[in-house]
């Protein structure tokens, strides 16, 4: 399918890869901070929910779960993931987020500075614009 954009639309495509690119700086930025990459706190906001098995995690990744495997065996050497038995599923292990895990996740989450500081400083009928236009975009 060919779909021919218009000068505007393309502007807003190049506008969010922008953006992407520097929120994605900015939140393996903070991730460095508490010396975790950005996979590992995303694992971590991911379990910040419900304990996750493993190939449940890998879908929510979208990678192999040999990854996520490598992933939680740093974070449980740290403390801040640990690994339990499934209640419905003796044989499945699900991953959980501990404490400490929780509190890293948060402090990462409110240190991602480059949307928070822009978000907070748009007029309140920007940010609802942009909030309708992203929902529209992504539903």
């Amino acid at each position: 399918m060919n779909l021919s954009l218009s000068p505007l639309a393309l502007e807003v495509l190049d506008l969010i890869d922008t953006l992407v690119a520097r929120y994605q700086e900015s939140y393996e930025a903070a991730a460095a901070r508490h010396q975790l990459t950005g996979s590992q706190v995303r694992v971590l906001e991911l379990l910040s929910h419900q304990p996750l098995a493993m190939r449940r995690l890998a879908e929510r990744l979208k990678c192999e779960p040999s990854n996520v495997t490598g992933i939680v065996d740093r974070l449980e050497a740290r403390g801040l993931v640990r690994r339990q038995p499934d209640p419905a599923d003796r044989r499945v292990k699900l991953a959980a987020v501990t404490e400490a895990g929780r509190l890293i996740g948060d402090q990462v989450r409110a240190s991602t500075d480059f949307t928070r500081t822009r978000l907070t400083t748009l007029p309140p009928e920007d940010c609802a614009a942009l909030h309708a236009g992203l929902y529209r975009m992504l539903n």
